[in-house]
């Protein structure tokens, strides 16, 4: 794949937008005749990771557990996740949520729905702890713990950054949390991991090898993929939501 920052779009990348996707198996479904589009943005198969965004039509899925874990952004609609206990969660537009592999759960959607999606299929069969088989549903105004910077990389002060994570996929490689920071600047340097952003406050400009700037503001949501050179400058508080891949390779390689 191209090495480089990648900004999501609602609508997939200009003059392509979201195409058409296999239909949902019939026998997978208590209700609805859905028809999904998506575009990915990411795909690397070797640690069953991808990224993208996807739209579908009204649908309730038959309980069963989840087959991936996945972090996912709601842009419209809404849809509620149903647990095997009964426990009922609905995630609307502007909200995120996550599934861990394993969760029994029921899908239902009773409008359109579009989302940008993070999906680690985990093949190493580590089994999950059974209390980290719920719907998460970040906050992103959660109170946030002190965390301590790198200073190698940072160009003048160091900023003071806070941080709370609220999943962590049972190999440790996929981590979802909430991450805030005052303004500093980072050198431009190959970036240590795979990671998608969405900005809930402030403002960033990310300076690629080829010295050209991306800048991103509330709202906007993006991605560096692992080995893209990447430099960071903010010059006002940043939060946002991130989630991480950063490969184990014993854990994560397939057969």
């Amino acid at each position: 794949m191209t090495l480089e920052i990648v900004r999501f779009e609602p609508n997939g990348p200009a003059g392509q937008g979201l195409a058409r996707w296999e239909d949902i198996p019939a026998d997978t479904l208590l209700a609805g005749n859905p028809v999904q589009r998506g575009h990915s943005y990411l795909d690397v198969k070797q640690f069953g990771l991808s990224a993208g965004v996807w739209d579908c039509t009204p649908m309730t899925t038959k309980p069963e557990p989840y087959p991936v874990n996945e972090f996912m952004l709601v842009l419209e609609g809404s849809v509620t996740i149903v647990e095997a206990g009964g426990r009922e969660t609905t995630i609307r537009a502007g909200e995120s949520f996550i599934l861990p592999k394993g969760l029994d759960c029921s899908w239902r959607q009773t409008e359109y729905m579009r989302k940008f999606y993070v999906i680690f299929d985990d093949q190493s069969g580590t089994a999950p702890e059974p209390s980290t088989l719920s719907v998460i549903k970040p906050d992103p105004r959660a109170e946030l713990e002190p965390t301590s910077f790198d200073p190698a990389p940072i160009v003048g002060p160091l900023p003071k950054q806070h941080a709370r994570t609220w999943f962590t996929d049972p190999t440790g490689q996929w981590t979802i949390g909430t991450w805030d920071a005052t303004p500093y600047e980072r050198k431009v340097a190959p970036f240590p991991r795979y990671e998608l952003m969405h900005l809930i406050e402030g403002s960033v400009t990310l300076t690629d090898g080829r010295g050209g700037g991306h800048t991103f503001r509330a709202g906007d949501t993006f991605l560096v993929p692992m080995g893209t050179p990447c430099g960071w400058k903010s010059t006002e508080y940043v939060r946002k939501f991130y989630c991480i891949f950063q490969p184990k390779e014993a854990a994560a390689l397939r057969a």
